[in-house]
């Protein structure tokens, strides 16, 4: 058996714990950027002139570095998980609110007006029009924001939350380093499938742009008319 991979199926009785501590930790922290972050970036979208400050507030806080701020938030929250989600959650917020605004920014103003044009009201433009056409740049930034939450997890173990950053920890210590080798893939093979899965669902929401044709399809209203 190969020595990267030793400590994983030899001891999986103990890395599968730790694999969903991780996936708890990491899910439960996006699930919650998520809910504070779509709504904002909707809102911002809509308010240009408090896009500047708030983006500016997300990105001071991205800028501190995880360590820094699981420290700071430890003597309010003590050590664990609580401490890791609401750094994560932070953290996602950054790259989740600046897509969303971004998505929704996109969103072609004609097709809009066509839409009202129409007698759509506005909640019905949003739902039917503006969310399907902004979701793949959405979805792009989720999957982003998952692998980084993914790897900053890893840091959490520092603070007693758990997850496979804990074998990267106990693995400095161990002379074979089997441990360190052993949670790098399962990182590694984590990141890789939630990138995969995130790709297939960008594909999945994306609206294929219609070909051009060589002449129009209907023919215009002068020639109805003529007709």
């Amino acid at each position: 058996m190969n020595q990267l991979t030793r400590y994983l199926f030899e001891h999986f009785d103990r890395v599968w714990p730790l694999i969903v501590q991780h996936f708890w930790i990491s899910g439960t922290s996006l699930a919650i950027a998520l809910v504070i972050a779509l709504p904002l970036g909707l809102f911002i979208s809509r308010k240009q002139a408090l896009a500047t400050p708030v983006l500016i507030v997300l990105g001071v806080v991205y800028t501190i570095p995880s360590f820094a701020l699981f420290a700071f938030l430890v003597p309010f929250t003590g050590i664990g998980a609580q401490p890791a989600i609401i750094a994560l959650t932070a953290y996602a917020l950054v790259v989740l609110v600046r897509n969303t605004m971004v998505a929704f920014n996109g969103v072609d103003r004609g097709v809009i007006e066509a839409a009202r044009g129409m007698g759509m009201s506005n909640p019905q433009i949003l739902w039917r029009i503006e969310i399907p056409l902004a979701l793949p740049i959405v979805v792009a930034g989720i999957r982003i924001a998952a692998l980084s939450t993914i790897g900053l997890t890893t840091i959490a173990a520092w603070i007693g939350a758990g997850g496979l950053g804990q074998l990267l920890r106990d693995g400095m210590n161990d002379p074979t380093y089997s441990k360190l080798y052993g949670g790098i893939i399962a990182i590694g093979a984590i990141a890789i499938v939630a990138d995969l899965l995130f790709r297939l669902v960008e594909r999945l929401v994306s609206i294929p742009t219609p070909r051009r044709t060589a002449a129009p399809i209907v023919k215009p209203v002068a020639d109805l008319k003529e007709a």
